[in-house]
């Protein structure tokens, strides 16, 4: 038999490329998950006024009921949803969805989040500093607690320097490199690139017409790290992804002393063939920050801010399109 609970809930949400991922806390300041987390196997659309409010509450409103219903909740008291591409495509549901969850949900403390928001708050917290986030793509987020900074975050074809896409890019094209016989090439990437993908001739026709070309571009950034023990080729392509993610979390960064730094997102289990030039990029352009773990994801970071916001404790700074707080 579920009792309910004696604290009101707060629902937090993460918004990707994979689908929703919804988890309950409690606001009572712990941060402890009360049930969840639950996921969505479909990405939220996008549409002629960008993200697709309609289909983004088609899930999140069954997974929260069953939340709610499950922990016992009689009350939400905020909902946190971190959204990747809220900053440019999220007008339509920063006009919908506090109102439809309001009268949904009856939740009358809205924020939604750039996911680099809440990506940086798992990793940080409410500590002054810089976030890089990398999986496909690349962002670096900044904040000295009374502004926003980010850079890069441009996508495959104009920026994402250093992520996933951009290292897979550039394997393949030392891949076709040596394939050609130019400078530059590498014959060890050039057989993961065949093993991979089949023969290069028709490499291009293979990706060129691919809505996920991005995905499938980072899907080869592994192969680079494996090569890169034994191949310089491999090695100093992670070598310049390090240096360009440097750049973006030193651009980002405040100055002055208290300035943490810390990395998230899935790049960064390749490992060592990273990470270590990485560091040293960090410790060369950003000496005066700390380098630390991440403590947590965006799920946490989003669970995070849905706990301040329930007791008035929300400190983050706010911003129309980064982080946008609806409150009556």
């Amino acid at each position: 038999m579920t009792h309910p609970s004696p604290a009101p809930g707060v629902l937090a949400v993460d918004s990707g490329g994979s689908g929703l991922r919804v988890v309950l806390g409690l606001a009572d300041g712990t941060g402890a998950v009360r049930s969840g987390p639950v996921a969505s196997e479909e990405p939220v659309r996008t549409g002629p006024r960008g993200i697709d409010a309609g289909h983004l509450l088609g899930q999140l409103l069954p997974m929260a009921r069953t939340l709610i219903s499950e922990a016992g909740i009689e009350d939400l008291g905020a909902i946190a949803i971190g959204a990747a591409g809220l900053a440019t495509l999220g007008d339509g549901l920063r006009a919908e969805l506090p109102s439809a969850l309001k009268r949904e949900l009856g939740v009358r403390r809205l924020v939604l989040a750039a996911d680099a928001v809440t990506a940086y708050t798992g990793a940080l917290g409410r500590r002054p500093g810089a976030v890089i986030a990398a999986g496909t793509g690349l962002i670096a987020i900044g904040t000295d607690l009374t502004s926003w900074r980010r850079a890069d975050g441009w996508g495959h074809l104009l920026g994402d320097c250093g992520g996933g896409a951009w290292i897979g890019r550039a394997g393949l094209e030392a891949a076709i490199r040596a394939f050609d016989g130019r400078r530059g090439g590498s014959p060890a990437l050039l057989v993961r690139a065949e093993r991979m993908f089949g023969p290069v001739p028709g490499l291009p026709g293979k990706l060129y017409a691919r809505a996920d070309r991005p995905a499938v571009l980072a899907s080869f950034a592994p192969e680079v790290a494996a090569s890169a023990g034994s191949d310089p080729v491999a090695a100093d392509v992670l070598r310049a992804a390090a240096r360009h993610m440097a750049e973006s979390a030193a651009a980002v960064c405040p100055s002055g002393e208290g300035a943490q730094v810390a990395l998230t997102g899935g790049l960064f289990k390749m490992g060592d063939p990273l990470l270590v030039p990485l560091r040293e990029e960090l410790a060369e352009q950003l000496p005066h920050a700390r380098q630390v773990p991440a403590a947590g994801d965006p799920l946490h970071g989003a669970l995070l801010i849905a706990t301040d916001l329930a007791n008035d404790e929300l400190t983050l700074p706010r911003d129309e399109r980064l982080l946008f707080v609806a409150t009556e």
